[in-house]
């Protein structure tokens, strides 16, 4: 029998809820139709509007999933080992059928679902009735059906969307580009440079009690504008932008968008190996690749950004070796550059033991240096006390797992979260000795950028993009 993985004592007072359609219903048998090439998302998540529904990419390779066969979801109670609970439940689901579960977790595990993250508790995940798959494991396009529609068949269900899919994306070829327009610009609030210099201080002053190393400090940006801005227009603008990131939406519940751009993993599964990356450190892109090269060795020789990755990276070595892993990391980290801004990365990997699963590896590593601090446990209590709102999913682990093991999770950066028509994005900055309140109220304002552009390519107004610096 396969050893489990060793894992820290957490009470198990669970408040766990499982649904299914049909707690009756035999195992699923998934029914599978290939697909025509050239389908873009957009297609697809345009089809399922007023659905759950949700998109998970990297690169050229992308996933949508559609309606809901199932859910797992934990509630607010930080006395519950919400990543086991969520894998037990999640047992359960995929022994009826499910294949992949999509979702995440709450920064904070005592978080409350309410205000703009209604329909996001401390952590939740949709075992989707129907999937379009394209590239994301090198296969060609490909339409899975996991629950059939009301009164139909999976094979009636799986026909039916290769109709509408063949249908959507005739139309689509057919149709000339047209100017979505621009509408007059949105409100914008958020906290002042004032309030900012104020809580970095506070931070500062709490690193120079040696209470903690590094505190990792997020503020938001709330715009509300004059016409809707269709989350599937945001998300396809940021895909376009940042192909070097892990780009994501997710809908639980019609209206309530979880939508972002994260440079790094946290923790990707595949066949017992494990793989990460560290990311800290931030500097923007210049106009010309000379210019970016000289960006990327100024960050490249930065003390102060090099300690900072450091933190991350230790952290995350410890976490692995804590539960058996065998872990293997770059000597040092790169520059990694992406469309407008460049971090420091170091490569991580790591052989796993038999019975740890990604879930596992969720517990130890989440929440990492690069979005709380060092230590975790000051940092955090900074954090309660110093950040004026809830941070809801910001910062904590989204993505997806699956029946085999595997899974891939990144860290809920570069986001925003989108209910009733407002947005509310969500930028940090880690403050360690020798920070400036200037200088990293500028950071946060680069790190805006990507949301703020996919924002006005969706039809949102440019002047958001002077507003806002």
């Amino acid at each position: 029998m396969d050893e489990e993985c060793p894992r820290p004592a957490v009470p198990r007072t669970r408040r766990t809820r499982l649904s299914t359609p049909n707690e009756e219903e035999p195992k699923t048998t998934v029914v599978e139709r290939p697909l025509r090439e050239g389908l873009l998302p957009s297609d697809v998540l345009s089809l399922a509007d007023g659905d759950v529904r949700g998109f998970w990419a990297r690169g050229a390779g992308w996933v949508v999933h559609l309606g809901r066969s199932g859910e797992a979801t934990v509630l607010s109670d930080a006395s519950v080992d919400r990543f086991r609970s969520v894998s037990d439940d999640a047992s359960a689901l995929q022994s009826r059928g499910a294949q992949r579960l999509y979702g995440g977790f709450a920064f904070s595990p005592d978080h409350q679902a309410g205000g703009a993250w209604e329909g996001f508790p401390a952590g939740r995940f949709i075992a989707p009735a129907v999937e379009v798959e394209v590239g994301l494991e090198g296969g060609p396009p490909v339409l899975k059906v996991f629950e059939g529609r009301a009164g139909a068949s999976r094979a009636d269900t799986a026909d039916y969307w290769v109709r509408r899919l063949n249908e959507a994306l005739s139309e689509r070829e057919g149709r000339t580009a047209h100017d979505r327009g621009r509408e007059i610009g949105p409100r914008v609030t958020g906290l002042d440079p004032a309030e900012w210099e104020t809580a970095i201080l506070d931070a500062l002053a709490t690193i120079k009690d040696d209470q903690a190393s590094k505190i990792v400090v997020a503020r938001t940006m709330d715009l509300e504008p004059s016409t809707p801005v269709d989350p599937v227009d945001v998300v396809m603008a940021l895909w376009e932008e940042n192909k070097g990131s892990h780009v994501f939406l997710f809908e639980p519940e019609p209206g309530r968008v979880l939508v972002g751009a994260a440079p790094e993993t946290v923790s990707t599964v595949v066949d017992g190996r494990f793989r990460a990356t560290a990311v800290a450190g931030s500097v923007g892109v210049g106009t010309t690749s000379v210019e970016t090269a000289a960006l990327a060795r100024k960050l490249f020789e930065s003390k102060k950004d090099r300690a900072e990755q450091k933190f991350v990276v230790d952290h995350m070595i410890q976490g692995l070796e804590s539960v058996g892993c065998d872990v293997h990391v770059d000597v040092e980290p790169h520059v990694l550059t992406l469309a407008r801004i460049q971090h420091l990365e170091t490569k991580i990997a790591a052989e796993i033991p038999d019975g740890c699963s990604v879930m596992d590896l969720l517990q130890v590593l989440h929440p990492t240096p690069a979005v709380c601090g060092v230590p975790r446990d000051a940092a955090l209590d900074w954090l309660r006390d110093g950040e004026p709102f809830d941070r809801g999913w910001y910062a904590g682990p989204v993505g997806w797992f699956d029946h085999r093991g595997r899974g891939v999770f990144v860290p809920a950066l570069r986001s925003a979260v989108f209910n009733q028509g407002r947005w509310r994005l969500f930028a940090s900055c880690g403050i360690v000795e020798g920070s400036d309140p200037t200088a990293e109220w500028v950071e946060t304002g680069l790190k805006f950028q990507p949301m703020l552009r996919a924002l006005v390519r969706a039809g949102m107004s440019p002047e958001v993009l002077e507003r806002a610096a």
